[in-house]
């Protein structure tokens, strides 16, 4: 019976931690949260696997680890750094229909691990692929060409001209300098847009830009 009254116990802590941690998949994890939820699981067995370890300490441990989760979310939230040095970045391994060899050989991505992950997404020819990422959780984002996307009404009568693809220029008000070269950006046509929309860097949430010239701008306190 003591068993089954920490089982209960446990069962709704960890339940409530999880619901507190968000509905994010396995394969969607970053490595922390990772690491998060596989101590979620071994503090949660302990008290059901001797009766030397209360309960309550058991209960404490788990939301002292849905706490540290929680701060370190919202760190990353601010802090590019923090951001960085916990979870990485993005890294593109296709660039215009190209592929980046020193890329894959920094993260250590073989040509079987692309090809697979291509396949996992439907896309088999390699040749279609515009821009590739790998993501922060390994997953891979794509983009195919324009030739090879799907047909809309909107291109019935249109020519079909390549596309070229949007990256963040500005993040919660810090510029990002990183990805200027690949949208064809500088510090000086920043400047202009922004002084076009009468609007400073620390004004904006979130504003993406590409070759072509094209925006798209959130403004903070936008919903």
């Amino acid at each position: 019976m003591n068993l089954l009254f920490k089982g209960i116990i446990v069962y709704v802590a960890v339940i409530i931690a999880m619901r507190f941690m968000g509905k994010r998949q396995i394969g969607e994890l970053q490595p922390g949260e990772l690491v998060i939820t596989f101590l979620l699981s071994e503090v949660a067995a302990m008290p059901l696997q001797g009766d030397n370890i209360p309960i309550l300490a058991s209960v404490s441990l788990v939301f002292l680890l849905v706490v540290l989760e929680m701060t370190s979310s919202y760190l990353s939230m601010k802090s590019r750094v923090y951001r960085t040095m916990t979870q990485g970045h993005s890294v593109l391994i296709i660039k215009e229909g190209r592929l980046l060899k020193r890329n894959m050989k920094m993260i250590r991505y073989s040509n079987d691990d692309l090809m697979e992950a291509l396949r996992l997404k439907d896309v088999f020819d390699i040749n279609t692929v515009q821009y590739a990422y790998i993501e922060t959780n390994g997953s891979v984002s794509i983009q195919l060409k324009k030739k090879y996307q799907g047909i809309t009404a909107e291109d019935m009568n249109k020519k079909i001209d390549e596309e070229f693809l949007p990256c963040l220029v500005i993040s919660d008000g810090r510029v990002i300098t990183r990805e200027f070269s690949l949208c064809g950006m500088t510090e000086e046509k920043l400047e202009k847009l922004l002084k076009k929309e009468n609007l400073t860097p620390k004004e904006v949430f979130l504003m993406t830009a590409d070759k072509k010239g094209n925006t798209y701008i959130v403004r903070k306190g936008e919903q």
